[in-house]
């Protein structure tokens, strides 16, 4: 709409179409409201998801040591148990 439309409009057209101007200003709002919540929420997701994966890879490094761990003890029952057998 141009300025001269604008001129000839009558003050109730003139407020009418500030109400509609102010509703959907509102309404874009709350819609930008939601979208930032959804953002954050989805923000959080993902740095959960980095964490979690995180903790899973610390995880495997203590299960890998405890492998090796227990490898090495079984090898040392089995060295000693040979042993034991050798001098018997």
């Amino acid at each position: 709409m141009t300025d001269k439309d604008l001129r000839r409009l009558n003050r109730a057209e003139l407020l009418e179409m500030l109400l509609a101007q102010m509703e959907e200003n509102e309404k874009l709002k709350q819609s930008l409201e939601e979208t930032q919540k959804a953002l954050a929420d989805r923000r959080i997701a993902i740095d959960q998801a980095g964490t979690l994966a995180e903790a899973a890879l610390k995880l495997n490094g203590v299960f890998d040591a405890a492998d090796r761990a227990v490898r090495q003890y079984l090898e040392n029952i089995q060295r000693m148990t040979r042993e034991r057998g050798d001098k018997e």
